[in-house]
């Protein structure tokens, strides 16, 4: 078996291009929180499930692991600030944002692609992640191009 540090696995991994979401919970204080994810990818149709996984030691891990509902948001190609905000470990803002309210209150960002509405499914630990499986429970899509992240940066589709 070949050797290889963590690193070496993020670069190739990184090789794969993914689109850009944003998963938007309450906090046990019920404060907006949300985080930028390129974990996502559909699980099942019947019953509808998605799936997105967040790190161990990520700032919201209580946050997305215990709230019972959130939502994905897959970003429009002119979302890269919206993504670099989220993606930020430092205090994010929800000021300037226009935001309505979903299921259980859980903050919805007016601007999207592709918006998921879920309540908690089943939460998997997986080595230094937790995978979070969500029931989708309500859905709307826009039309546009997506956001794209490959080799650690942001890409667009050509037609």
């Amino acid at each position: 078996m070949t050797e290889f540090d963590s690193r070496q696995l993020r670069n190739a991994l990184g090789s794969y291009a993914t689109g850009v979401t944003v998963v938007t919970a309450l906090d046990d204080q019920g404060h907006p929180r949300a985080m930028t994810a390129n974990s996502f990818s559909s699980v099942s149709l019947d019953p509808p499930l998605v799936l997105w996984s967040i790190g161990n030691d990520s700032t919201g891990f209580d946050v997305f692991t215990k709230c019972k509902s959130f939502a994905i948001h897959i970003l429009k190609q002119d979302q890269q600030e919206l993504s670099a905000r989220f993606a930020s470990k430092e205090a994010r803002t929800f000021d300037d944002i226009a935001m309505e309210h979903g299921n259980d209150g859980i903050p919805l960002f007016g601007d999207y692609l592709a918006r998921f509405q879920c309540e908690i499914h089943q939460c998997v630990p997986a080595g230094d992640h937790v995978i979070i499986i969500g029931k989708v429970l309500d859905m709307e899509q826009k039309e546009g191009d997506p956001l794209v992240f490959q080799g650690g940066k942001y890409r667009q589709i050509l037609a």
